[in-house]
């Protein structure tokens, strides 16, 4: 996968900014500046003077409805990041050994220095995996040739799936990363949905690792494939790199 060069790489708080309103913008909503500062746990008055510099930068734009949203430019520098995060990631989770959530941490404080020979070193190690280790597109166009899956909040009882892929909103919680870690609920497990109670909020499944239970709202951010999917649209780190038993 070739690499995408989009200048200089921008601070670790502008990062984090460029990958909150990437994420938001897999959503379809919108956001404006206050409920971005929530989101990143940072004040108003900070998050108004680093989207000031974003957009001095040609990387945000403020629509009419004020409404934050990323350019052109700025949606490539935040793929090249989460490129990079994803890059990390596997190499974290599949070769050293991490869990979701703490490769997702690691990774994050190791995105920003990654030289360009190195991330190309390391995705042609990978060999170059055109999504997370959750399932998520590195570049929106991977997004545009994948399915997009169907919220697993949606299946009803007796339905059979195949998980597709944990939304980047979803990855924001570590604690729901590692209980789907933990029960075997990533990308190209197949599950079935024992049952699904919208009075009670949630939905039991079974899984590889026994039945599992888990809220309609985190549900509706994990995306799954009816019946069984194709085995291509997961990636497999190649074996000569993985330690012995993983």
């Amino acid at each position: 996968m070739p690499r995408v060069d989009s200048g200089p790489t921008p601070s670790q708080a502008a990062q984090a900014y460029l990958l909150e309103l990437r994420t938001i913008a897999g959503t379809g909503r919108g956001i404006g500046t206050a409920a971005l500062a929530r989101r990143l746990h940072v004040s108003t008055q900070a998050a108004s003077e680093m989207l000031s510099r974003l957009g001095a930068d040609g990387l945000v734009a403020i629509g009419p409805d004020r409404e934050i949203g990323l350019t052109v430019a700025g949606r490539t520098a935040a793929d090249t990041i989460f490129r990079r995060h994803a890059l990390l990631e596997w190499l974290l989770t599949d070769v050293v050994g991490l869990g979701w959530a703490e490769s997702d941490a690691e990774a994050e404080r190791l995105q920003g220095h990654l030289s360009p020979r190195v991330e190309s070193a390391i995705d042609e190690l990978l060999g170059h995996p055109p999504i997370c280790p959750h399932g998520n597109p590195i570049d929106a166009a991977t997004a545009s040739r994948r399915p997009a899956g169907v919220p697993l909040s949606d299946m009803e009882a007796g339905e059979h799936a195949t998980v597709y892929r944990i939304t980047e909103e979803a990855e924001e919680d570590a604690g729901l990363l590692s209980y789907l870690e933990a029960r075997g609920l990533m990308p190209g497990a197949r599950i079935t949905v024992l049952a699904r109670s919208g009075s009670l909020d949630a939905l039991t499944l079974e899984g590889v690792r026994g039945r599992a239970t888990l809220g309609l709202r985190p549900a509706s951010l994990i995306r799954v494939l009816r019946g069984e999917a194709d085995p291509s649209l997961f990636h497999l780190v190649p074996e000569r790199i993985r330690p012995a038993g993983r």
